[in-house]
């Protein structure tokens, strides 16, 4: 594998960067926390960030965090299911293509978000939790392996098998 620096990683998979992002929005808008400020794609690090204010409950945090996760892997899916509609070689076809490896790519929670749903856990299980918070640990042990594989493109293998399934499954 070759080395490619985040940043241009982050420019030429811009997409998926506002998606990440518009993600953890809708879970904010979704839960009732508030939103003082998003930035949907910048380049820089982070190359998007949201800023809301603290939530109060264990399931906003675990929702807000986990979006990313859940909503570019299901739009990862389902564009490449409509690349596979549009006309071969158009540019259509590769824009869907693109926009799906984007998203893709850009599913794994950032280790700062999986940090928040550790820490959440934590107290929770202090003040009486259940054993659903016991899974934050293996949960974070995941996601911070997911980021760390990025250096062998552990993120564009996850998104082509998301683009891979979409094209067959749907």
């Amino acid at each position: 594998m070759f080395f490619i620096p985040g940043w241009l990683i982050s420019i030429l998979t811009f997409p998926g960067v506002i998606i990440h992002e518009w993600a953890h929005k809708k879970y904010c808008d979704w839960t009732g926390v508030r939103v003082h400020q998003v930035v949907y794609f910048r380049v820089g690090n982070p190359a998007g960030f949201v800023l809301h204010e603290q939530p109060k409950l264990y399931s906003q945090v675990f929702w807000i965090s986990t979006g990313p996760l859940i909503i570019n892997s299901f739009l990862a899916i389902v564009i490449s299911f409509l690349a596979t509609q549009a006309q071969p070689e158009s540019i259509l076809y590769y824009v869907l293509y693109w926009i799906a490896i984007s998203a893709g790519m850009h599913a794994f929670p950032s280790d700062q978000d999986t940090k928040y749903v550790l820490e959440a856990s934590k107290y929770a299980l202090k003040n009486g939790g259940s054993f659903f918070h016991y899974l934050a640990y293996p949960f974070f042990g995941l996601i911070w392996l997911a980021n760390k594989l990025r250096i062998i493109w552990f993120d564009f293998w996850y998104a082509a098998a998301l683009v891979a399934f979409g094209g067959i499954a749907l």
